[in-house]
């Protein structure tokens, strides 16, 4: 009845509001170290692109080098 006339008076927190905060919180936490893994798995997954498009690039330069050495030993 005090709310209805202003009275100031305010409510308390019970155990079960601490308890939804608390799980909040974990939740938040969990989702930002979500976010960071993911985002290094996107740099990794870049990375590793990077690494396959020279792996194949040498795997040319090879087949043409060891194709000019067959010719140049015949």
């Amino acid at each position: 009845m005090a709310a209805k006339y202003g009275g100031g008076v305010m409510a308390k927190k019970t155990a079960l509001t601490k308890v939804a905060v608390r799980i909040g919180t974990a939740v938040g936490r969990a989702d930002k170290t979500a976010h960071k893994f993911a985002k290094a798995g996107s740099l990794a997954k870049n990375e590793l692109d990077q690494i396959a498009k020279q792996v194949n690039a040498l795997k040319k330069q090879l087949a043409k080098t060891s194709k000019k050495l067959r010719l140049a030993l015949k």
